[in-house]
């Protein structure tokens, strides 16, 4: 007997029946598209030894291992930036005095709607930095203000009673949001943080247009300045699983995160004392 909730009804023998077909359907393309692309591959000889070859040599795996220390620096440094950034402008924009919560709330608007290609060639270009301190200011600036919306949210997440009890118990403001409501709302936003710093960590490749030399320049590079056919195909089936792989381990790691928070908190056994014989209350026998 099947049993229905709030939200939909648990699918009968039909309708499971019909999703089966669904997911088997879906499959069969998935499974046609992967072999037509491989067959593509085979086709224009993207897997001859001619055009693997460079990857045997020493110095382009140098190459592309600094490449990738150079991204996974930019990286470091534009999350830990845009954290700062983010709790600087969440608390702007919390604040009770009217112009600092105005000119919060304008930066970061301002730099959510502005394109962070924008952003890295305008700080690269015509503020004349250097490509790394230009790709992470740019990086920062975006993520910071994106992440200040998400402070925001979960601190406006928790139950206003939290707050209200807070003060009634005489603590200030500054007190109310580090020892009451920011750790509750942690909870509820930290998936959503981890979430942007993906964002971050992908958009690092911008880089390469502005001469960083991080991972895809690295690529670039072996691609188009080496006598081996132009490995182009190549090139792109090395460098993309290391980005997927670097981006589902984020994501991985959000997914745990908001996994562990919702479990409930575990208590640790306290030994107690057998009870003693005591002082009687009165009018006891």
């Amino acid at each position: 007997m099947t049993e229905s909730t709030a939200l939909y009804d648990i699918p009968g023998p039909h309708a499971r029946r019909r999703h089966h077909l669904y997911g088997l359907a879906s499959t069969v393309v998935i499974l046609a598209l992967v072999g037509w692309f491989l067959h593509l591959l085979f086709d224009t000889e993207q897997f001859t030894s001619t055009k693997w070859s460079p990857f045997a040599y020493e110095g382009i795996q140098e190459l592309l291992l600094e490449g990738l220390g150079n991204t996974l620096k930019a990286f470091a440094y534009a999350a830990v930036l845009s954290l700062a950034l983010g709790a600087l402008l969440a608390t702007g924009r919390l604040s009770e005095h009217r112009p600092l919560r105005w000119i919060s709330t304008l930066l970061i608007e301002f730099f959510r709607a502005m394109p962070v290609l924008v952003m890295i060639f305008f700080i690269f270009v015509a503020l004349k930095v250097q490509p790394l301190p230009a790709l992470v200011a740019g990086l920062t600036l975006y993520n910071g203000s994106v992440l200040a919306e998400v402070f925001r949210t979960g601190i406006h997440s928790v139950a206003r009673g939290q707050g209200e009890a807070a003060y009634a118990l005489g603590m200030r403001k500054t007190q109310v949001m580090t020892y009451v409501l920011a750790p509750q709302a942690v909870r509820a936003m930290l998936p959503a943080v981890i979430s942007q710093l993906v964002v971050a960590l992908k958009d690092t490749s911008l880089g390469f247009l502005i001469t960083y030399e991080e991972f895809l320049h690295a690529g670039k590079l072996i691609a188009s300045n080496l006598d081996y056919d132009l490995p182009f195909i190549p090139v792109v089936l090395v460098i993309s699983p290391i980005y997927i792989g670097m981006c589902m381990l984020l994501s991985w790691f959000a997914t745990w995160v908001a996994r562990r928070e919702r479990r409930s908190p575990k208590t640790k056994a306290v030994d107690v004392a057998p009870a003693d014989p005591g002082t009687l209350l009165p009018g006891a026998q």
